[in-house]
């Protein structure tokens, strides 16, 4: 593996694998606690684009399609034929939906995520720095406690990711093969949960949705809710 994907588990190889990738902006280290919450029965593996966390010196790719066939590469030599679900979140979602379409899992979890071409770029980039800005106010310790230049480096991250998105081309057989979960927060101003709605079409397998008590950051503030439902689709 070339680092795209980073495994928790101390033997991921042919495990049950539950891929996880994070917001714009972000690294998937937010994720790394859900291994010992599910157990060593199955394999979490979080997606790490460059430009973040261990990979911060590494430069963004340059096009979606790129990032998406670099990660596909990475879990393949993981999988093994063992049972597959990918979740992502907001921007994570719409590079978990294109997985989905380069690797075959069994269930596809869209947290927080418009279906492609909702919004334009440029609206996307606005709401996230916002989002991104109140969280270093009102967010965790680890984000109200960074100093200007760390927060302008996040900042900067964000925007090279809002930018990848907007290279996102929508395939002409753009249906996965397998479910697709559309997971909205009840108090989420930035995708209300009707606008997750548009995701049916979008598999040959069908679409299900489903509402949790929180915002738009639901599926990590309520993982005592969203990482047991995560497991059971694995097992």
């Amino acid at each position: 593996m070339s680092g795209w994907v980073v495994p928790w588990h101390p033997s991921p190889a042919g495990r049950p694998t539950l891929v996880c990738a994070p917001p714009g902006g972000s690294g998937c280290n937010r994720f790394r606690g859900w291994q010992a919450r599910l157990g060593l029965a199955v394999s979490v593996v979080g997606v790490q684009l460059p430009g973040r966390e261990n990979r911060f010196a590494e430069e963004h790719p340059a096009t979606f399609a790129e990032a998406v066939a670099a990660v596909a590469a990475d879990l393949a030599a993981l999988r093994a034929g063992a049972p597959l679900v990918i979740v992502g979140e907001s921007f994570g979602g719409l590079l978990a939906y294109e997985l989905a379409r380069a690797t075959g899992p069994d269930a596809l979890v869209l947290a927080a995520t418009e279906p492609p071409g909702n919004r334009s770029a440029a609206e996307h980039l606005v709401i996230d720095e916002r989002i991104l800005r109140d969280l270093f106010v009102s967010g965790p310790p680890e984000l109200r406690d960074l100093d200007e230049d760390s927060q302008e480096f996040l900042l900067d991250v964000l925007r090279r990711d809002d930018k990848l998105a907007d290279t996102h081309v929508l395939a002409d057989q753009f249906r996965v093969d397998c479910p697709i979960h559309a997971w909205s927060g009840d108090l989420d101003a930035v995708v209300p949960g009707h606008l997750l709605d548009g995701w049916a079409g979008y598999s040959t397998a069908g679409t299900t949705r489903r509402s949790f008590a929180g915002g738009h950051t639901f599926l990590t503030d309520l993982a005592d809710e969203t990482v047991p439902a995560l497991g059971s689709l694995l097992c």
